[in-house]
């Protein structure tokens, strides 16, 4: 099996909001949050700028979390 390396992640999350807001400016952008299918991944790649391995975590069921309030 390949070992797989892992690289980490360059920012910090420090408060968390309802949107993607820009900490220098304060700006807020409405924000969506949607189940990626097999499809996405032919747009979301390292080509395109995308640094963070989708594949990958469209291949971690146990991540799906569920909210059922």
């Amino acid at each position: 099996m390949k070992e797989r390396k892992t690289k980490g992640l360059n920012f910090v999350i420090d408060k968390l909001t309802n949107s993607i807001e820009n900490r220098v400016t304060g700006d807020s952008f409405t924000t969506s949050i949607i189940h990626l299918t097999r499809n996405d991944l032919k747009t979301i790649t390292k080509k395109n700028r995308w640094v963070f391995d989708w594949k990958f975590e469209l291949n971690q069921p146990e991540r799906e979390q569920t909210n059922h309030d």
